[in-house]
């Protein structure tokens, strides 16, 4: 019962940490909800999205299975590294939500699906690359029945969210107080997370890899500070 309590809430909180951006997305979305782009357009296309993103994470999983745990934790310390950026450098996420543009709303017309749900599709995915720092290192943890609850948590949780987006858009002095400060609360639960699966996979309970994964968060703090620095100059 534990760890199925455990499964919900670790699910909960890596979908908050990651998709806390996407509400300003969907607001968007829905905010253009028109005779063309209708609502439908876009719980599809968000979900389709969101679905190749996890697929893109599920590989880590089945690598999870060859490597030891302890050796699998090591990959919380990304989480960890990318909490502690954007807690020390906050004002370089606050522009980095793609905007749709008419070029991904109206490519692919021969697709199966709408022109409109693939232009929310790949803003979704193009929006996802916190998505797949988390997801790797969460599904290489786990274990096949955290799995399933995780994504059943996930694919929930989609839902919520296009409802919520959806209700925002109608409280336009809730949806900005959201926006404006919900980014403040990513960087602590990216962090909490990471500190998640080190634990849960008894890696700080070797001491050489307690001293790897402190390594680890300094080289990406690193990677992270050479690449801003690069951007703003």
């Amino acid at each position: 019962m534990d760890d199925f309590i455990s499964a919900i809430s670790t699910g909960f909180a890596a979908f908050t940490a990651t998709n806390l951006d996407d509400i300003v997305v969907l607001l968007l979305f829905f905010s253009q909800a028109n005779a063309t782009f209708r609502h439908h357009h876009i719980v599809v296309g968000q979900y389709l999205g969101f679905t190749a993103l996890v697929l893109a994470s599920l590989p880590s999983f089945f690598g999870g299975r060859l490597f030891p745990e302890a050796w699998i934790g090591l990959l919380g310390t990304v989480p960890i590294a990318i909490g502690i950026n954007r807690l020390l450098n906050p004002q370089s996420h606050e522009d980095e939500t793609p905007l749709p543009t008419e070029q991904s709303q109206n490519s692919w017309y021969s697709s199966l699906f709408s022109p409109q749900t693939y232009g929310v599709a790949a803003v979704t995915i193009a929006n996802g690359g916190d998505n797949l720092g988390i997801y790797v290192p969460l599904f290489a943890s786990s274990t096949w029945e955290d799995l399933g609850i995780i994504l059943t948590v996930f694919f929930s949780l989609v839902a919520v969210w296009c409802y919520a987006a959806y209700r925002l858009t109608h409280l336009p002095t809730l949806a900005l107080l959201f926006t404006r400060y919900g980014s403040y609360f990513v960087p602590f639960v990216l962090i909490g997370l990471g500190s998640f699966i080190l634990i849960h996979s008894h890696t700080l309970e070797n001491r050489g890899l307690t001293v790897i994964a402190v390594g680890l968060i300094g080289l990406c703090l690193m990677v992270e500070a050479r690449d801003a620095f690069r951007y703003s100059a």
